[in-house]
């Protein structure tokens, strides 16, 4: 791993998941992160974009709870087994990095029609296409139309979950389950053990959705050990 930058605290913000809270940030820059390295970080509640790791250091509150799915054990749930047989024609492709104008244009409008927002070119490039560890990028079709996108990254014992976008219009099919289902699934075919789907908020509805794929473990910050979840999923499932 080469570190450019160390360690260090951001200044508090507004928390965009619990409106009464106030968020902040331990970061630091690094590439060449191999992937036994990158199992550590993820193993110890890192998350990342591009060359960009962080953890929550909030002062007041350890509500981000990162989680993994034991791929071994899982199972798809009854609601799960749904999309699946609803998505008839869809299909996730795995593969290396790999930019094209169609890809930043789902970005763009997924990030319009789903959060309001418009997207940077720059940061895009910034966050997926610059990578510091071994990575993956997963494509979603339909009926051989191109209407997702993702991207993993690849540690030596599992598969880690960045961000996923695709056409708003193909909602109804669920792509984002549809996608988290197909990874776990690629997961299991290499032989991994873990695949991780970043940090869950109870609490903050448009979470709920990871709390749906069991067994997983979540992460305790107070010892640094990993356990399994217990009692039934919160809330209703929204990712689609």
């Amino acid at each position: 791993m080469h570190i450019f930058q160390q360690a260090q605290n951001e200044e508090l913000t507004d928390c965009p998941y619990l409106g009464d809270q106030r968020k902040s940030y331990c970061y630091f820059l690094a590439s060449r992160v191999d992937a036994a390295e990158m199992s550590l970080l993820l193993a110890q509640g890192w998350r990342k974009f591009g060359l960009y790791f962080f953890r929550p250091e909030c002062p007041q509150c350890r509500n981000c709870i990162p989680l993994r799915v034991r791929v071994a054990d899982f199972a798809p749930s009854r609601s799960q087994r749904r999309v699946l047989r609803k998505a008839q024609g869809l299909e996730a492709r795995f593969g290396p990095l790999r930019l094209t104008d169609q890809i930043y244009d789902l970005y763009r409008r997924h990030s319009q029609g789903r959060f309001d927002q418009s997207a940077d070119p720059e940061d895009f490039l910034y966050n997926f296409y610059m990578p510091s560890c071994p990575a993956l990028q997963t494509e979603l079709y339909y009926n051989d139309e191109l209407i997702g996108a993702g991207f993993l990254d690849q540690g030596s014992d599992c598969l880690n979950s960045v961000y996923f976008f695709y056409d708003p219009a193909y909602a109804h099919l669920h792509p984002g389950t549809f996608s988290i289902l197909r990874e776990i699934e690629y997961a299991k075919g290499l032989g991994l053990s873990f695949y991780y789907l970043g940090y869950y908020v109870p609490g903050c509805r448009r979470m709920g959705y990871k709390d749906h794929f069991r067994p997983r473990e979540h992460y305790d910050w107070s010892t640094g050990v990993w356990s399994e979840a217990i009692g039934p999923p919160e809330g209703p499932v929204e990712f689609q």
